[in-house]
């Protein structure tokens, strides 16, 4: 008998700052990419813009403020995560192209919805489907490409990491 699956949908942006042959990521301490490389970013707030938001979670997660120069597109992802009542999770992400203007490299503060544990530079070769998620595949892919694609990419086995 086939497992009925219930999505969870997830819907967030999230910005691709590259800089000399690296791309800025956050280590992640929640969701279905716990304990792996991703992108800074995430979801609204109640009446906030795409724009505001993506600006406030980056700011938030890794202490640097930003400037958004191109909305590159949407892209949405399928995957396995048990959660709550859920037995997957139907991820929608907006792109962005953006560049740090500010700030400086801080410590995520803690509160309740904080999945950033910091922030860091990475290049390519030290990226896998092992220890980053999907969106930060994506953005290495779009980096090489300047596509996004215009299908859904499913994960039919996926992996939370309780450890790094």
């Amino acid at each position: 008998m086939q497992k009925v699956r219930k999505y969870h949908r997830a819907f967030g942006v999230y910005g691709i700052c590259y800089e000399n042959g690296k791309l800025f990521v956050i280590n992640k301490n929640g969701g279905p990419y716990k304990n792996r490389y991703d992108l800074p970013g995430g979801g609204l707030e109640e009446a906030e813009s795409l724009t505001s938001a993506m600006k406030r979670e980056f700011l938030e997660e890794t202490g640097f403020e930003i400037e958004i120069k191109q909305n590159i597109g949407v892209i949405d992802f399928m995957l396995p995560w048990d959660w709550k009542e859920y037995t997957d999770v139907h991820h929608i992400a907006v792109f962005y192209s953006v560049k740090i203007i500010g700030g400086e490299l801080t410590k995520p503060i803690p509160f309740d919805g904080q999945d950033s544990l910091g922030a860091l530079w990475i290049s390519e070769p030290d990226v896998s489907i092992d220890n980053s998620s999907p969106l930060v595949l994506k953005a290495f892919e779009w980096i090489r490409e300047s596509n996004l694609g215009l299908h859904v990419e499913v994960y039919e086995k996926w992996e939370v990491k309780s450890k790094k």
